[in-house]
Parts: C-alpha cells; structure tokens; sequence
C-alpha cells in the first residue's frame, strides 16, 4: 500500500520521523510504500531519490537505506 503522508516506523534501535529521515537521506519526503503485514517501508520516494529499505537482522533489527537516483542526470560520476 502506497501512503502520500509520512508514518513513523521503527527498528530494535531507532524511531524514523519524517525530519529524522529526511536529515539522513538528505531528502524530501514524497511516499512510501508497504507491504502486507509490514511494520517497516520497503520502499520511500524522495524528491531525488527511490529508496530501498532492507531489514539486517544479526542480534536485533536494524534497517539500512539504498538510494537509487531517480533521474540519470542526477548520477555523479567519481574518477
């Protein structure tokens, strides 16, 4: 299910709302989407960016963030 407005979400160590996120991405929020019986986003669209949210689970839940650009142009390349 797509949501157009933030909800807080959380893992074993953190609490993600919209100004925390958006501080650590770098970006502005635009939505999210989840999947049946989830309790964390698998993916957030930013202004710049479609961001994968994968689940590390080890000792307790941690999330990490993938960006992916949303545009060609927006890719930097580093030499």
């Amino acid at each position: 299910m797509i949501f157009y407005q933030w909800k807080n979400f959380q893992s074993d160590t953190d609490v993600y709302t919209q100004a925390i996120f958006e501080k650590e991405v770098g970006d502005e929020f635009e939505a999210m989407m989840y999947e049946a019986n989830s309790t964390i986003p698998k993916w957030i669209w930013t202004k710049h960016f479609v961001i994968q949210l994968k689940s590390n689970a080890r000792m307790y839940q941690d999330i990490s963030f993938v960006k992916i650009p949303r545009n060609p142009q927006d890719i930097v390349l580093k030499v």
